[in-house]
């Protein structure tokens, strides 16, 4: 006779799973299959359709509710019944997951070798372990920031997603059978898990936002809220939500839904507080029941039925396709958009057939096989995946290979600013310093200041007897100019200021202040938060005329009271740029056949480009700065520089100049960073 606790045994401490109770929780529920449909079509249309469908990312959130309910549940019954073992829940997990999961990745890394440039097959390579290892989102944590690849170039990014929940898998049975055997309150252990977790998001979302979004930790709470519906449902004496009851949460649930994807936003602070909508949203309906007024005629619709029980296959198969178009197909720079609906439309159908077909011709017949050969199999097979992954960032070489494409590799990954530079604190914030010399300059703006910094790395090993003190202190997408603010999305404001005070009140001789002024006041570059100058209470968009003449006022004021302050000022002004520079610009031909490498050496110049550098110059003028004009040293007659010597690009992207370029070429810097003559 088993001497092991059941829940009956515990009705103070954890929620008992009756045989009618369990027989409840057994029962299919179709309403839950068309709350996935609801998830994977809103995550779907986002990424094929982001303008009409802002907030639909909040669809992940959906499916972690969904997975952390259906899980407890699973949990809870077999340790009810007294039959839960790791290897049978791990077993049904592998034959779950594994089958569409290795189809995806093996077609995403063949595919990848026929269309990608060796740098690009290598970052593939990289992705496509993270996924198989199930460490996708810290992999794509690591490599966050403000220089990384646009996400439409990561055909494997949405597994991010996989990895959160398969860690969830891994550490949630654990969870439960140490409550189960300690007879601890399980509801309460998971309010606690929910509680924490939400702590972390919250208080992280701001300071760490990558963390935010891709750690664990501060995703479990959407888990765990699916867990607390299932421990809920399943209490002794627990019956079915019904009649006003059900209906009632049924509402509240899509309503919540509803109200995510149309407010939600992906320059909000997401997740934070605001994915409070989705989550709750899910747990509503799945608190309601099938019985439930929206759960019953919406939820329960055939048509979303069928598609939420391809929501798996079809979430692995619709980026990998839409991703892969973006990068053959002609198309605008960084955006999916830039693709035609059309396209679109067909990539979305294609991604549909493909789940179908995964579903019908290898899910379910594998799935029906229970025997540990076929667990064997799927294992053995996402390992060969994950060392195929491997060998590719080990070197394993793309197809499309040659000097003139290898120099394009090259450039690609050539993106490291911080290579050099020793970290320390200026003030409140995080600066980087090169040089020890006894003259301090300060150089002050965002990215396009921190491009800089390998130069001054090299003048620092060069001659290191005249190097300055030269710190870069940075905000990346933030003007430096007094009272203009991002609208929403990122912090520009309070740390800028402090930084423009240091600039003012600090022991510098010498300042500099840079930044994409293209970015700032040009459509050519535009940044997609959006900026303001404020004044009082009145806010005035630096898009438009009378907010650009007032930012740039407030820029010259700027300039005009660090040279009151007895200081040497430099308004460095900006680099050229525009999809023209955009080293994927240069590439002739096809992916799918031959690829070659443009010999256009230059790009025009956008007027509105050239017409900003001369408002800036008579600032500088104007205040008593000295203006320091790249563009008449990249740009001749209307024409820039869009390469280096070798023929290799001198940008990154469209607006970023190269290490490489400002390390051998930057030289209009020597003079604000060399002090005396030179050896």
């Amino acid at each position: 006779m088993s001497t092991s606790p059941t829940f009956r045994d515990l009705p103070m401490r954890a929620p008992a799973i009756a045989a009618n109770t369990a027989a409840r929780a057994e029962a299919y529920r179709a309403d839950i299959d068309g709350l996935r449909a609801v998830a994977v079509l809103a995550v779907v249309f986002f990424h094929a359709f982001p303008r009409a469908v802002p907030g639909g990312f909040i669809g992940v959130d959906v499916f972690f509710v969904i997975s952390g309910f259906l899980i407890t549940s699973i949990l809870l019954r077999a340790q009810a019944e007294g039959r839960f073992s790791y290897r049978d829940f791990y077993a049904r997990r592998v034959r779950r997951i594994f089958p569409a999961l290795l189809l995806v990745l093996a077609t995403v890394l063949a595919f990848g070798w026929w269309v990608l440039l060796d740098d690009e097959f290598r970052a593939l390579g990289r992705q496509a372990g993270g996924g198989a290892f199930f460490v996708a989102n810290l992999v794509f944590w690591r490599e966050a920031g403000y220089f990384d690849a646009a996400a439409e170039l990561k055909p494997l990014l949405h597994l991010w997603s996989l990895g959160i929940e398969e860690q969830f898998y891994i550490l949630w049975p654990v969870l439960i059978a140490l409550s189960w055997r300690r007879r601890w309150p399980l509801l309460r252990v998971l309010w606690l898990v929910a509680i924490a977790s939400f702590a972390i998001n919250v208080l992280g979302i701001h300071s760490h936002r990558g963390a935010s979004f891709y750690s664990p930790l501060s995703r479990a709470w959407e888990l765990a809220a699916g867990g607390i519906v299932a421990c809920l449902q399943l209490r002794p004496g627990h019956a079915p939500p019904a009649g006003w009851r059900a209906h009632l949460l049924s509402l509240a649930g899509v309503a919540l839904i509803a109200i995510g994807l149309a407010t939600v936003r992906a320059d909000k602070a997401f997740p934070g507080g605001w994915a409070l909508l989705p989550v709750a949203g899910a747990a509503c309906c799945i608190a309601a029941g099938g019985g439930g007024v929206l759960n019953r005629r919406l939820l329960s619709n055939r048509v979303l039925v069928w598609i939420g029980l391809l929501s798996y296959p079809l979430y692995l198969w619709h980026w990998p396709v839409l991703s892969f178009l973006r990068i053959v197909l002609p198309r605008e720079p960084h955006e999916l958009t830039g693709l035609a609906a059309s396209v679109r439309v067909a990539a979305l159908a294609a991604s549909l057939l493909l789940a179908a077909a995964t579903h019908g011709w290898l899910e379910r017949r594998l799935r029906a096989r229970a025997g540990g050969a076929t667990v064997r199999w799927l294992g053995a097979g996402m390992v060969l995946v994950a060392l195929a992954g491997c060998a590719v960032q080990a070197g394993l070489p793309a197809r499309l290979d040659g000097p003139a494409l290898q120099r394009m590799a090259d450039a690609a990954a050539d993106r490291d600013y911080h290579d050099g530079p020793t970290t320390g604190e200026l003030g409140p914030f995080v600066t980087y310093r090169i040089g020890e010399g006894a003259h301090k300059v300060l150089l002050i703006g965002d990215s396009h200041v921190m491009q800089y910094a390998p130069r001054a790395a090299a003048l620092a090993q060069r001659a290191p007897e005249r190097m300055a003190s030269s710190y870069f202190t940075v905000f990346l997408a933030c003007p430096p100019i007094p009272g203009v603010f991002a609208r929403q999305g990122i912090e520009c404001g309070a740390r800028r200021d402090e930084g423009l005070r240091m600039a003012l009140e600090g022991p510098f001789e010498t300042v500099l202040v840079g930044a994409c002024w293209n970015c700032y006041f040009t459509e050519t570059l535009g940044l997609p938060m959006g900026f303001d100058l404020r004044e009082g209470e009145a806010a005035y968009p630096i898009e438009r005329r009378e907010g650009e003449a007032r930012a740039l006022a407030a820029l010259e004021g700027l300039l005009a009271a660090l040279v009151q302050r007895g200081k040497k000022v430099y308004l460095l002004l900006d680099n050229p740029g525009g999809s023209g520079f955009d080293p994927a610009r240069m590439l002739e031909g096809s992916r799918l056949g031959s690829l070659r490498v443009s010999r256009e050496v230059t790009a025009p110049q956008p007027l509105s480009q050239a017409a900003l550098n001369d408002q800036l110059l008579r600032i500088a003028a104007a205040s008593g700065a000295e203006a320091i004009d790249v563009t008449r040293r990249m740009c001749r007659g209307g024409r820039c520089d869009r390469t280096l010597p070798d023929g290799s690009p001198a940008f990154i992207d469209e607006q970023h100049l190269r290490p490489a370029f400002t390390r051998a070429h930057a030289d209009w810097l020597d003079e604000v960073l060399l002090r005396g003559p030179p050896p």
